[in-house]
């Protein structure tokens, strides 16, 4: 469930989960996820993983979750408003902390990948975690 958005820098949120896309190829090298590279360098090149796949790192004061729910390739974002609610339900955080996520598609990656950011939006919407949406 969505309980808060946010225009601003998700690195700078007092929330302790801090959650994001990557892709099935496990090139993550760009996007937000590059960014989180400079502190998670492996996060970079996972190799491949399956849609769904949630692989997390606890940082010095966040833990970040990195959400497998697309794909590269053509159609590789169709699947990722039901995903991103799977990946999301499956984390292990309390259902009174609210995590902090990356409005995903809404980056050049996304666009050009042809992410629907309002379908995304309505599978964070229907996780059963509390989360608020960050965007830049």
């Amino acid at each position: 469930m969505i309980v808060n958005t946010t225009y601003g820098d998700v690195f700078k949120t007092s929330n302790k989960h801090i959650a994001f896309a990557v892709n099935t190829e496990g090139f993550n090298d760009a996007g937000f996820a590059g960014s989180v590279s400079r502190y998670w360098p492996k996060l970079a090149n996972t190799g491949p993983k399956k849609l769904g796949d949630v692989i997390s790192k606890k940082g010095t004061n966040k833990i970040f979750h990195a959400l497998v729910c697309h794909s590269l390739g053509n159609d590789g974002w169709e699947k990722t408003a039901e995903t991103v609610t799977k990946c999301l339900d499956s984390l292990d955080v309390p259902n009174d902390e609210t995590i902090a996520i990356v409005l995903m598609g809404a980056g050049m990656i996304g666009q050009l990948g042809g992410a629907n950011v309002f379908s995304i939006l309505g599978g964070m919407a229907r996780s059963k975690k509390r989360v608020a949406v960050y965007t830049l």
